[in-house]
């Protein structure tokens, strides 16, 4: 009979109502695996856009939602990784559970002076902001950089990091109330999102606009264009928005603008992707340049209440479970 686990779970699309905690079955590992006991798990709105049937999603249900955690190795068929190990994921799937499979090339080794909620707060978001910000557009000395939703959990890292490679961030937001939480990632501007707030980018830039303007917003991308400098660049990488509208390439090409799409799975090709660039995050936390939130923290039973506080818009740090 196999050894059973808690794993929060939902049978049907709809609100955090249909999240159910439910007894399944532990996994087993294969060769080249190791099984990784959850300290804490990342909730993400990727995990809402599941619940929610926003996504096509594999097998039969109950499904189980999740692709960060943090923990310690207790079986391994791994030569890399042993028991005991302190490893994170980022990319590995039924996360939301006491157990989870991981491939030995997923596996992050997390530095003990890490901790698990530190591992599973930082890297779905932090390695998403690393990649805009060093392979979709290289951010460069004094370059201006509008931020799309820069009070959200990517939005906050990517500020920062633009700011340590010495950029000049404004960041946008349509929250009053975040104001001060765009500010506190040293984000030189923080504007609302109203009708005058391209006006308002204009005034602080100069005629020309911004150099780069990421936009995770999706319906506000022609938006952004108008704000980008002639020869500038807009990146591309979500919709929490909704659809953007075509574009026409006849005005990248009047314009020389570059429009450029984001996606993290296509950063995170191998083990050795996964570690260099986690490892540049760890760095920068530990020597205090890069600063997370301390998270807001829900049982893993209660993490129906968990999605209905994520889907709220309430919190500007990390949710995360704790098995």
């Amino acid at each position: 009979m196999s050894e059973k686990m808690n794993a929060l779970t939902f049978s049907e699309f709809g609100g955090p109502e249909v999240m159910v905690l439910r007894q399944v079955d532990r996994p087993e590992i294969a060769e080249k695996e190791v099984l990784l006991q959850t300290k804490a798990i990342g909730l993400n709105y990727a995990d809402i856009y599941r619940r929610k049937g926003n996504y096509h999603l594999k097998g039969e249900p109950p499904y189980i939602a999740g692709y960060e955690a943090a923990g310690v190795i207790i079986e391994s068929n791994s030569q890399e990784f042993k028991v005991g190990d302190r490893i994170a994921v980022a990319d590995v799937a039924f996360a939301n559970a006491e157990y989870v499979r991981v491939p030995e090339d997923h596996v992050i080794p997390l530095p003990d002076s890490i901790s698990f909620e530190t591992g599973a707060s930082l890297l779905l978001q932090g390695l998403t902001a690393h990649y805009l910000v060093n392979d979709s557009y290289k951010v460069q000395y004094n370059d201006w950089a509008l931020v799309q939703a820069a009070s959200g959990g990517v939005g906050q890292i990517l500020c920062q990091l633009i700011k340590i490679q010495h950029g000049r961030v404004i960041g946008l937001t349509r929250n009053e109330e975040k104001l001060q939480t765009i500010l506190d990632t040293g984000a030189d501007h923080a504007i609302i999102l109203d009708e005058n707030w391209k006006n308002r980018v204009f005034e602080i830039t100069g005629p020309k606009g911004v150099d780069v303007a990421y936009d995770s917003v999706g319906k506000s991308l022609m938006d952004s264009f108008e704000v980008t400098r002639q020869t500038g660049t807009v990146v591309f990488y979500g919709m929490s928005g909704g659809d953007p509208k075509k574009i026409d390439p006849r005005m990248l090409m009047d314009t020389s603008k570059t429009l450029t799409g984001g996606d993290l799975w296509c950063y995170l090709t191998s083990s050795k992707e996964r570690i260099n660039r986690s490892s540049a995050l760890f760095e920068m936390v530990l020597n205090g340049s890069l600063k997370l939130k301390e998270p807001v923290k829900f049982s893993l039973k209660d993490g129906r209440d968990a999605h209905e506080y994520l889907e709220s818009g309430k919190s500007s740090s990390k949710v995360i479970l704790i098995p």
